[in-house]
């Protein structure tokens, strides 16, 4: 039970990470498929996080009385993914409008019988 309790972060991440996958693979509407690319795309976020903290430690700033520090590297790191996960979420949008203009709908699978008439 102790090992729940101490990594109750990592289980909200796989559960996050599997929760996105699963409606990724099972939605058919383009919309639910991006919303699902960002749940995955968070729980990769929260996982970093998680690895970067160290428990005790503070700021990397010299000072005294102060001996751990958190590495600054992940979360950084996790600035950068957020500014590219939100240009390619844009990016994922904007490509099922055209695809809403071009065809008349957002579903997967009506869309591609529309494009095998073609």
């Amino acid at each position: 039970m102790s090992f729940i309790i101490d990594y109750y972060n990592y289980w909200i991440v796989v559960f996050l990470m599997m929760a996105g996958f699963y409606i990724v693979i099972s939605a058919n509407n383009l919309v639910k498929k991006i919303v699902g690319l960002n749940i995955f795309q968070t729980s990769v976020f929260m996982m970093y996080i998680s690895i970067g903290k160290v428990s005790d430690g503070s700021a990397p700033i010299v000072a005294d009385g102060i001996t751990t520090y958190s590495n600054p590297l992940p979360h950084v790191l996790i600035l950068t993914a957020i500014v590219v996960g939100v240009a390619t979420t844009s990016v994922g949008l904007a490509l099922i409008v055209r695809i809403k203009k071009a065809y008349g709908t957002v579903e997967e699978n009506e869309f591609k019988d529309k494009e095998d008439l073609i």
